[in-house]
């Protein structure tokens, strides 16, 4: 059984005016991953990568060292997340510029990361930088724009349907008509359909009507049902600030929380796997250098702990029960969650020689 590994793959890596604007000059996801310090003691941080460096995605060089680097250790493709805004396209341009390039030839599908997108990196709706909005007009649209990327030999296909991803599902108005618009445009394209799934995360529960979706994704880490939730203990400084502050009757915060990986590890294989749902992994997750309050990390996260947790799912998961043995991983590229396949100065490729070591 030859299980085809995904991952989850962020195209942050270069400067657009919009993050310019927003966050200064020449602003891309290696700001906030340098500026990253531990909170403390034993917490990793700042993931600095190694042999890839602090690349461009612009660059030809920079996504071919990457794709070369996925294929050695096993990785069968990218899902790149996708940025639309009503007809607004946001952070194009690696994958625009690897469809011009046959060299780049690793397999590769689309998530629709349809979010606000916030000074707070969380989704939600304060100090909204872009609103995402729906309506009927911009599906047909957004299909047709959509179509000229699963026309690529290289997109990922099941029986001839381009495989697409919708993040969020819950907020459209009526994702049974968009869905429907999208599936009579790619019969019109030529294929035979469309196969369209979600992300099931557990931060936002979402359970669709048996005929909109053909799958689902486990997207890890998955924040329903989470263990309990520790934090660190304070220093003298951080106890006195504190009380200060609510005598002051100033709303306090908490800094920083985290749970240890093994913990989360076993309360997912606990919970077993749900049917036309792939199986989703994450290597590690630490989002404090994006957020400086109320972060998420799993903490003490080794290759050794990820490698264990990776072959459950390989020798547990009901593959019969799916079309093709998709695994999603969460993720390739993403720094500043603290998530990332790619090798970094603290672990090197280990992570990646267990991936390879348990999918071969």
């Amino acid at each position: 059984m030859k299980i085809k590994a995904i991952a989850i793959y962020l195209p942050q890596f270069h400067p657009i005016p919009e993050n310019d604007q927003w966050w200064g000059k020449g602003f891309t996801e290696w700001t906030n991953v340098t500026k990253a310090k531990p909170l403390f003691e034993g917490h990793y941080q700042p993931h600095l990568p190694a042999d890839l460096g602090f690349y461009d995605l612009r660059l030809e060089e920079s996504r071919q060292a990457q794709e070369t680097q996925a294929k050695e250790y096993g990785i069968y493709g990218f899902c790149y997340y996708h940025y639309w805004f009503n007809g607004k396209k946001m952070l194009y341009e690696p994958l625009d510029r690897k469809l011009k390039n046959p060299q780049e030839n690793l397999p590769f599908m689309m998530c629709w990361a349809n979010e606000n997108w916030t000074r707070t990196w969380d989704g939600l709706d304060k100090e909204v930088l872009l609103h995402q909005e729906y309506d009927f007009e911009d599906d047909a649209i957004h299909i047709q724009h959509l179509i000229s990327y699963f026309k690529d030999d290289r997109y990922i296909k099941v029986d001839g349907k381009p495989m697409f991803i919708i993040y969020r599902p819950g907020v459209f108005p009526d994702i049974q008509k968009t869905i429907a618009i999208w599936r009579t445009a790619v019969k019109e394209a030529g294929f035979p359909d469309l196969y369209i799934g979600y992300a099931q995360n557990g931060a936002v529960q979402y359970e669709p009507k048996s005929d909109v979706f053909d799958f689902a994704f486990e997207f890890q880490p998955n924040f329903l049902n989470l263990p309990a939730l520790v934090s660190p203990p304070r220093t003298f400084v951080e106890k006195a600030i504190r009380r200060i502050k609510k005598k002051m009757k100033v709303k306090v915060a908490n800094l920083h929380y985290y749970i240890d990986y093994s913990i989360f590890m076993s309360r997912q294989i606990e919970k077993g796997f749900r049917k036309n749902v792939y199986p989703g992994i994450t290597p590690m997750w630490d989002n404090s250098a994006r957020r400086k309050l109320n972060p998420f990390i799993l903490h003490n996260s080794t290759p050794e702990k990820y490698k264990l947790w990776l072959s459950h799912i390989k020798e547990n998961y009901p593959w019969e029960s799916v079309p093709e043995n998709f695994l999603f991983i969460n993720a390739w590229n993403e720094w500043a969650e603290g998530n990332h396949l790619e090798s970094c100065q603290k672990w090197g490729t280990s992570y990646l020689e267990s991936t390879k070591e348990i999918l071969k």
